[in-house]
């Protein structure tokens, strides 16, 4: 009788994993599944409010309004040729996509513990899914910065596109890549030590502010020197700064800026990978 010993398996599920393990094939295979989660991730979050989708709008609308009239109107923060609501919704809009994405991958595994427990899919498509699906908000807020954009321009503000502008569509990826790094390293942490969870939202209010979301990168250097250092070693800051220049040709590019946000952002998501993959094996047993 033949033995079956060499018989080819379609697919081997096993503990065993690589220290960096990110299998593009794999996740391929399971493309149906990571498009059903896009889908659950857009559909069902406002599901049940009155106003559904349109927290879309209203949320980064409202948040530029405030930053308008606190920043720029009661703190005399200039923007330059920029109108400041221009000025903040643009900020805004890129600040919400990375906020939203680390906010959603940092409870991946708290989140997901019950389809974990019951069926084998690659794990790394749930954090996945939601840089995708949140990158379809980011494109939603981007028609409404169009909108005022184009109303601002008609009106006679000086502003205009940058030819860097083309380069948008990289930062955005920089920026989804970062988020899932921190996300990954967030949530692996969070299946142990639960008070990671309440420390997130306050972290990432305080990153917000030194993040160059609601002023100029120049002006911190100018104002606060002594606290600088705070803005110009995080790499967001670099990436919020670079997009309100390619949107709005206002601020600058720090090529060295944007150098260290882009390696800083690399090791994250590499060092993401290995804490995310090792924390998969035994995170059942913790949740």
């Amino acid at each position: 009788m033949k033995s079956k010993t060499d018989d080819t398996w379609l697919y081997t599920i096993s503990a065993k994993r690589k220290l960096i393990d990110f299998n593009f094939k794999e996740i391929w295979q399971y493309r149906d599944l990571l498009f059903l989660f896009v889908k659950r991730d857009v559909v069902t979050v406002y599901k049940q409010t009155v106003l559904g989708p349109l927290w879309y709008l209203i949320q980064p609308l409202f948040t530029a309004l405030t930053f308008t009239l606190i920043f720029n109107k009661v703190a005399n923060i200039e923007t330059g040729t920029v109108p400041p609501f221009l000025f903040n919704l643009a900020g805004i809009s890129v600040w919400n996509y990375f906020k939203n994405c680390l906010n959603a991958t940092s409870s991946t595994f708290n989140a997901n513990a019950g389809i974990y427990s019951k069926v084998y899919f690659p794990r790394v498509i749930s954090p996945l899914s939601v840089v995708i699906s949140n990158l379809i908000k980011l494109v939603i807020q981007l028609f409404i910065f169009i909108g005022f954009y184009v109303y601002y321009y008609a009106k006679g503000a000086d502003i205009s596109l940058n030819k860097t502008a083309l380069l948008f569509p990289v930062l955005i990826v920089f920026m989804a890549l970062l988020s899932l790094g921190l996300g990954m390293i967030i949530s692996s942490m969070v299946t142990k030590y639960r008070d990671v969870k309440y420390l997130l939202n306050f972290g990432i209010q305080l990153l917000m502010y030194i993040s160059a979301v609601m002023y100029p990168l120049e002006l911190m250097r100018e104002k606060l020197p002594q606290f600088a250092w705070l803005v110009e070693y995080n790499p967001i800051a670099y990436f919020v700064e670079a997009a309100r220049y390619m949107l709005l040709s206002t601020g600058s590019i720090s090529t060295q800026g944007l150098l260290f946000s882009g390696i800083s952002t690399i090791f994250i998501l590499l060092l993401g990978l290995v804490i995310f993959n090792r924390t998969e094996k035994n995170f059942i047993d913790t949740v």
